[in-house]
C-alpha cells in the first residue's frame, strides 16, 4: 500500500472520529440541557405547589387523590426521585466533573443510583397498584423498564467495584438511558403530537391504543439501540460506519430537540407558570367548599369571586378544569357537570372545556349531552381528534 493510500485512509478515520465525537458531543449537550430542564420544572411545579397547599394543580398530572395519603405519599416519593435523578444524571455524564472531582463523582453516582431505584419502586406501585392509566402493555413496559434500571445498575456497580472501570461506564450509560426512559417517552408523546397535530394512534379517553403500546418499550428499547450502535462505531475501525454512526446520532438529536421543543411548550412552561403563580387557587377554595357546605355552595361562590378578579384568584381555564376531572375520577358526576358547567360558561370559546364537560356526561350515561359537547368541541377546533374518535364510537358522527 502506498504512503499516500495510507494518509487518505488515516485523514479519512481521523475526521471521522472528529465527526462521531462530535455528534456524541451534540447529543450529550442537548440530553443533559433537556434533562435539568425537565428537573427544574419538576422540582418548581411540586415543591412550590405543595408549599401553597394548592395540591388540586397536581391532577395536571394525575397525581392527587383525595384521601389517599399512601398513594400520594408514593406521588410525592416518585416526584422526589425523579427531580433528583434528572439533576444528578445529567451531572454524572459529565466527564469534566469526573475527572476534576472523583470522590463527588463516586457519591454522586451512588445516591443517583439508589434513587432510581426507589423511583423504579415507588413507579411500579404506581403502576400496579395506584391505578395508573393504560392497558397491560403499557404496565408490562414500565415493569420491564423497572427490571433493566436494576440489571444496569447492578452490573454499572459490579464494574465500578472491579476497578474495570470502561465495562463500568458502558453500563453506567445504559442505565443512564433506562432511568431516563419517561424523559424520551414525552419527548416521542409530544413529538407525535406536534407532527400529527393531536393525538395519534391511541385513544386520549382511555389512554390505550398501538402507539402508546409501542412509545411503553421504544422508550428504553430504541436509546439502548443507539447506544450499541455508537458503541460498536467506537470500538471497531471504519471511517464509513463511524460517519454513519455520526449522522444518525446528528439527525436523531434534532428530532430530540423538536421534541424537547413541543414538551416544553405543552408541558414544562405552563407548569412553571403554574408553579411561580402567586393567586389564590379557585380549585383548592371550590373545593374546600362542596366538602363543607355541597356544590350549589361552591357555584355561588364562584360567581361571587369571579367579581374579585384574577389579581386575588386564579380563575384560569385549567383551574375548573382539572377541579371537574378529580370529582370524575371519584366518580361524583354531578358535581364534575357543575364544575365544568362553570367552566364552559368563562371559556365558551374554548374547544378543551366542551371536551372535557362532553367526557363527565358521558361517564354519567347522558350520551345526548355528551354527543352534544363533544359535537361543539368539534366545532370549536376541527382537529380535535380525540373528540372525533368517541363521537364515533357513539355512532354521531
Amino acid at each position: 500500500m502506498s504512503t499516500a493510500v495510507m494518509t487518505n485512509r488515516l485523514e479519512l478515520d481521523s475526521v471521522a472520529d472528529t465527526v462521531l465525537k462530535a455528534a456524541a458531543s451534540f447529543w450529550f449537550a442537548v440530553t443533559v440541557l433537556g434533562q435539568l430542564v425537565f428537573a427544574f420544572t419538576v422540582a418548581s411545579f411540586y415543591a412550590l405547589t405543595a408549599l401553597r397547599g394548592d395540591y388540586h394543580k397536581w391532577n395536571f398530572t394525575n397525581g392527587y387523590v383525595p384521601g389517599f395519603s399512601m398513594g400520594n405519599t408514593a406521588v410525592v416519593m416518585h416526584v422526589a426521585s425523579a427531580a433528583f435523578v434528572m439533576f444528578a444524571g445529567a451531572v454524572q455524564l459529565v466527564p469534566q466533573i469526573r475527572n476534576l472531582f472523583p470522590v463527588f463523582h463516586r457519591w454522586n453516582g451512588r445516591i443517583y443510583m439508589l434513587t432510581a431505584l426507589t423511583l423504579s419502586v415507588a413507579g411500579l406501585y404506581m403502576t400496579w397498584f395506584r391505578g395508573s392509566v393504560g392497558d397491560l402493555s403499557i404496565h408490562l413496559g414500565s415493569t420491564l423498564n423497572a427490571v433493566l434500571i436494576w440489571l444496569c445498575g447492578g452490573m454499572a456497580l459490579r464494574y465500578a467495584l472491579a476497578r474495570d472501570f470502561r465495562t463500568h461506564r458502558r453500563w453506567a450509560l445504559r442505565f443512564f438511558l433506562v432511568v431516563s426512559a419517561s424523559w424520551f417517552f414525552r419527548i416521542g408523546f409530544f413529538l407525535s403530537f406536534l407532527v400529527n397535530k393531536g393525538p395519534f394512534g391511541f385513544d386520549p379517553s382511555t389512554f390505550r391504543g398501538p402507539f402508546l403500546t409501542f412509545m411503553s418499550f421504544a422508550q428504553f428499547l430504541i436509546p439502548l439501540a443507539v447506544l450499541e450502535i455508537y458503541l460498536r462505531a467506537q470500538d471497531r475501525p471504519g471511517a464509513l460506519r463511524r460517519t454513519a454512526t455520526a449522522g444518525m446520532l446528528f439527525v436523531l438529536t434534532l428530532v430530540m430537540g423538536a421534541g424537547l421543543f413541543a414538551v416544553a411548550m405543552a408541558q414544562w412552561v405552563p407548569q412553571v407558570k403554574a408553579a411561580y403563580d402567586p393567586r389564590k387557587s379557585i380549585a383548592e377554595t371550590l373545593s374546600a367548599t362542596i366538602a363543607t357546605g355541597g356544590i350549589d355552595a361552591a357555584v355561588k361562590q364562584y360567581n361571587d369571586l369571579k367579581a374579585v378578579g384574577p389579581a386575588t384568584y386564579n380563575l384560569d381555564e385549567s383551574e375548573l378544569n382539572n377541579l371537574g376531572y378529580e370529582f370524575i375520577r371519584a366518580k361524583k358526576f354531578k358535581e364534575a357537570i357543575r364544575i365544568l358547567q362553570l367552566n364552559v360558561e368563562a371559556y365558551p370559546q374554548s374547544s378543551n372545556v366542551y371536551d372535557s364537560l362532553g367526557e363527565a356526561y358521558l361517564d354519567d350515561g347522558n350520551k345526548p349531552q355528551a354527543i352534544a359537547n363533544y359535537k361543539r368541541s368539534l366545532e370549536l377546533n376541527p382537529k380535535n381528534r380525540g373528540a372525533v374518535e368517541v363521537l364515533r364510537r357513539l355512532n354521531a358522527l
